[in-house]
């Protein structure tokens, strides 16, 4: 409870007021069939018509008040716990936001999905439930009881003879229910990530004519939920059956020995009326205690995974930066005998002992097969991975010495999967520089040669994008994602596979603004084609982690072997095409 806290004390007055105004209703629940009862023994047994009607008006009185105070304590139980969930789900949103790429991968997409949203709204029920019942069914419970026992000592042993077995069930309910809702949360994430999954992907499952194995995909987890819900919920099912019975067992009982009772002249009947409706109110209490009791064990298991979240230790921080207000000015990077991996106990190495120096304004060419660790070794730069050893420098100090905002915002990173956000497509740009002016953001999205195709869409560049994108092609995807970059003004650009979707005509002029806008900007440029690199400063080889090769392309057709082989095959590929 220590971990909420922060979320009750900013709304304490509604977490108090919802119980405490929820104690009319309480306090009408006991009074009105006492009051009932004086309607019967004193009212219609000596036939006092005005002594009902008092009674009556006190009743509807006391009626008002119990509504005004059901209304305000269930205002008040709805704010605190729509107010707690929002502060939550904002905390844990945030979390996520910090979480490096190893901790996002501990997670699927699906389970972060289902706690941000379904495990927080468990808590906001319980929350709200609670302050409803907190007060209103240990209140009516207690006082139903002792009214009872007030009206009628002997009849009211019963009560005591049967609220502990209830109790026991209860007890046994909520044990078994816990393991049962936990199981059902996990089945939620799994079908929750199958559900991101295909929608994501509807256009490769489209194109390959998978539709019927993934609706057997999402048949299987939607079933695994409905048989995992429906084992959880026979709890719920068993215990209203079971406390009705109890309820109706009992007021049987009362029925029959107050009945005696009456008969013997030991108790007036508008008494059994009222004993009979405690009755019913004490068991009643009992269900709603249940309820909540039942709803928080699911709740719990909402909240052991909402910690989960909030207690994941993130591994790439600015705990270690030193220099947390330098920024990056240059852009000359170093890496030092790098090795990486992306399990820690693993002994296969995606980086090993990697070394090299760019200088300011250069360009760097990286080449190699599928999982050479190309893609790995950029995002080692603006830390979006963290070297298991040695070191990488960006002019000249250690990565994990600049703080994360100030060292990403001098890096800018065209991904391999190129990324567009709903909305249009001068806000997409204006990620690169939210306060840049129009003319510097058509003067961007020209040199990356986007801004021809831009202005061919009726709405320029207010045309709105479809999720991810979707209604531009993969090469106008691409040159919007470089636009973006561009605004940034980085000191560092590393472009990750980024013009493969574009022709080597467009590809030559966003080279050409990278040789002379860009000049003072380092560029790092992963490419499968060697006519994307061939003109670098510098082009490094990847094979199996290392660097089998570095220099011009001049200097690696004369030595490295791979390299050779792969201009070869190029340039024979390329003239089997022009043939």
């Amino acid at each position: 409870m220590k971990r909420y806290w922060k979320y009750v004390r900013p709304y304490l007055s509604a977490f108090i007021l919802g119980p405490l105004m929820m104690i009319a209703e309480v306090v009408g629940e006991v009074l009105l069939p006492a009051m009932m009862a004086d309607i019967i023994n004193v009212g219609a047994a000596g036939h006092d018509v005005p002594y009902i009607i008092y009674k009556g008006v006190m009743m509807v009185v006391t009626a008002f008040i119990m509504m005004i105070g059901g209304m305000g304590g269930a205002y008040f139980a709805a704010k605190a716990a729509m107010h707690f969930g929002r502060d939550l789900r904002k905390d844990l949103f945030q979390k996520v936001q910090k979480f490096s790429f190893a901790n996002i991968d501990s997670f699927s997409t699906g389970s972060l999905i289902t706690r941000l949203t379904n495990d927080i709204t468990q808590l906001q029920n319980v929350i709200m439930m609670g302050l409803r019942m907190m007060l209103r069914a240990p209140g009516m419970l207690i006082g139903a009881v002792i009214m009872a026992f007030m009206m009628n000592a002997s009849l009211a042993v019963i009560i005591l003879i049967v609220a502990p077995l209830l109790a026991a069930a209860i007890g046994t309910i909520i044990r078994i229910a816990f393991p049962r809702f936990e199981l059902m949360q996990k089945k939620l994430d799994k079908l929750n990530s199958n559900i991101q999954e295909t929608l994501t992907n509807v256009r490769v499952i489209k194109s390959f004519v998978r539709g019927d194995y993934e609706e057997k995909r999402f048949a299987q987890a939607n079933g695994d939920l409905k048989d995992s819900s429906l084992n959880a919920f026979k709890v719920v099912i068993i215990q209203m059956p079971i406390m009705t019975l109890a309820m109706n067992l009992t007021v049987m009982a009362v029925v029959w020995f107050g009945g005696n009772q009456i008969l013997g002249g030991t108790m007036p009947v508008g008494d059994l009326t009222a004993f009979t409706t405690y009755v019913t109110q004490i068991l009643m209490s009992l269900m709603m205690l249940a309820m909540v009791l039942l709803q928080s064990s699911r709740a719990v298991a909402s909240s052991k995974r909402i910690g989960e979240v909030l207690d994941t230790e993130i591994d790439l921080t600015d705990d270690a930066a030193l220099q947390k207000e330098k920024t990056v000015e240059e852009g000359r990077i170093e890496f030092r005998h790098v090795s990486f991996r992306y399990y820690k106990n693993s002994q296969e190495k995606v980086l090993d002992d990697i070394s090299f120096q760019v200088e300011p304004g250069q360009t760097v060419g990286i080449i190699g097969s599928t999982g050479s660790g190309k893609t790995t070794l950029v995002q080692m730069i603006p830390r979006l991975y963290d070297a298991d050893e040695g070191e990488i420098l960006v002019d000249g100090i250690n990565v994990k010495e600049y703080s994360l905002r100030h060292l990403r915002n001098g890096v800018s990173m065209v991904l391999q999967k190129n990324v567009l956000f709903s909305g249009t497509i001068l806000e997409n740009l204006q990620w690169g520089d939210e306060n840049a002016s129009t003319a510097k953001i058509r003067e961007a999205a020209a040199y990356a040669q986007a801004d021809a195709f831009v202005n061919s869409f009726p709405d320029g560049y207010e045309t709105e994008l479809g999720q991810g994108g979707v209604n531009v092609s993969g090469g106008q995807k691409q040159r919007l994602c470089i636009a973006r970059a561009l605004l940034k003004r980085p000191k560092i650009l590393i472009l990750d596979d980024s013009t493969s979707a574009v022709d080597t005509a467009t590809e030559a002029k966003i080279r050409e603004c990278f040789h002379t806008t860009l000049r003072r900007t380092t560029k790092l440029i992963i490419a499968q084609r060697i006519s994307s690199v061939m003109d670098a400063d510098l082009i490094l080889v990847m094979e199996e982690g290392k660097i089998s090769g570095s220099g011009t392309h001049e200097q690696l057709l004369a030595s490295n072997q791979a390299y050779r082989e792969i201009y070869d095959s190029q340039m024979d590929r390329e003239k089997e095409v022009s043939a």
